[in-house]
């Protein structure tokens, strides 16, 4: 089924989260509604000499058990994440394996950092224990692009099958990709998402050198705002065409309607409001709506000073007098910041808050800064009806991508 625009309409049927409040949807969606935050002390590895001891970890998760794929069980951390939270999405989705027409499907799932663990035993076994070689699956652990191609593997998809990167935009991105391939014919179905293990010791020492990191918690929005916290995890989409996906008899969760991207072609580190504002726009116009008809916005909102109010001016501006209406809050007070995999598992957050009428809070909201001045949900979830949502997801370089859904077509 085609758009007015003449673009083939695309449609979720399945979706996979693994996040530090929850191994599956259920879980983290539950969380989400509760209010329940996954930042704590780090216990996976030695921080003796840190400063930074808090992260969104996942704790207890066990590639036997969790992971049903023995080829995905010899990938790294990573890819772990992938591939759970990819079998829940594609068996949501009631898809055959191996896929029945595989080169019309396609598996985009990105990594900001790949594997960054595995890097850092290699390095941990030449230079300190001194070994003469590392493990012989070393390399293809690193690959940024493993956890794609294990999925691939996984559901026979032999389609355009590859990893996206553009740091906390990178899962966002993915989806954006499949939804242009299925859009123009290039493929029926895809996966997409991204996943990311980035708590180690190497990996805190290098974000505490850039001093944007909180010791205390993750606080979006707050007048006591100081720094983003570190997760880890993934976030998984199942995307079909709508005409596919009827004739199959699946349940439909929800439409990507839009998708925009833009890049500030300004700084590094230090987030513009000209960026975020022109790719919310976009996404809006791709998605034929009119601002006023969003009705929850999952923010970028890493607790970092400028971040915060910078997407606050940008809201403002792409919203206008809608702006004071709109709901927005940041799930990151809750599951931390998962970096690349952060647009995945937050188009899950506005997919189940479409679905269930229920706005997820932004918790640890006590005193909002002056300059963050919108409905943030503060601290306690509440019920709404919700005709569309916007996931914003802004990362470092300036790389800009935001997502609309809206309700199953009728």
């Amino acid at each position: 089924m085609t758009s007015k625009s003449g673009r083939r309409r695309v449609v979720v049927t399945g979706t996979g989260a693994v996040t530090s409040i929850g191994l599956d949807v259920a879980e983290f969606w539950a969380s989400l509604k509760a209010g329940r935050c996954g930042v704590g002390r780090i216990e996976n590895f030695p921080i003796e000499d840190l400063y930074i001891h808090i992260a969104g970890e996942i704790r207890g998760f066990d590639p036997l058990k969790h992971v049903k794929s023995r080829k995905v069980q010899y990938g790294e951390r990573y890819s772990w994440f992938a591939g759970r939270a990819a079998d829940e999405a594609w068996t949501q989705a009631g898809l055959p394996v191996p896929y029945g027409n595989p080169y019309r499907s396609a598996c985009i799932i990105g990594s900001g950092a790949g594997g960054y663990s595995t890097v850092e035993n290699a390095y941990r076994d030449l230079f300190i224990l001194n070994k003469r070689a590392t493990n012989p699956l070393t390399l293809l652990r690193i690959i940024g692009s493993s956890a794609s191609a294990h999925v691939g593997i996984e559901y026979g998809i032999r389609g355009p099958t590859f990893a996206t990167c553009s740091a906390c935009s990178t899962a966002t991105h993915a989806i954006g990709l499949v939804l242009d391939y299925i859009r123009h014919g290039v493929v029926d179905v895809g996966v997409a998402g991204a996943s990311e293990a980035v708590l180690t010791y190497g990996s805190m020492r290098t974000w505490q050198a850039m001093r944007v990191l909180s010791p205390e918690g993750c606080f979006p929005f707050s007048k006591t705002r100081n720094g983003t916290v570190l997760a880890e995890g993934a976030g998984i989409l199942v995307l079909e065409e709508l005409e596919h996906a009827q004739r199959r008899g699946a349940k439909i969760l929800a439409e990507v309607k839009g998708f925009g991207m833009s890049s500030d072609a300004k700084d590094m580190v230090n987030p513009d409001i000209e960026g975020p504002r022109s790719a919310m726009q976009f996404a809006i116009d791709d998605a034929g709506l009119d601002p006023n008809e969003i009705d929850y916005l999952n923010a970028h909102g890493t607790a970092t000073k400028l971040n915060d109010e910078n997407e606050t001016n940008a809201i403002k501006l792409v919203f206008g007098e809608h702006a004071g209406k709109l709901a927005v809050s940041s799930t990151k007070s809750m599951h931390g910041h998962l970096l690349g995999a952060g647009g995945g598992v937050e188009a899950i957050a506005c997919i189940k808050a479409m679905e269930e009428g229920f706005l997820p809070p932004t918790i640890g909201l006590a005193e909002p800064d002056p300059k963050c001045d919108l409905d943030y949900v503060p601290n306690v979830g509440r019920s709404k009806k919700i005709r569309y949502a916007m996931s914003n997801s802004f990362a470092f370089g300036g790389l800009n991508a935001v997502l609309v859904f809206g309700p199953p077509p009728a």
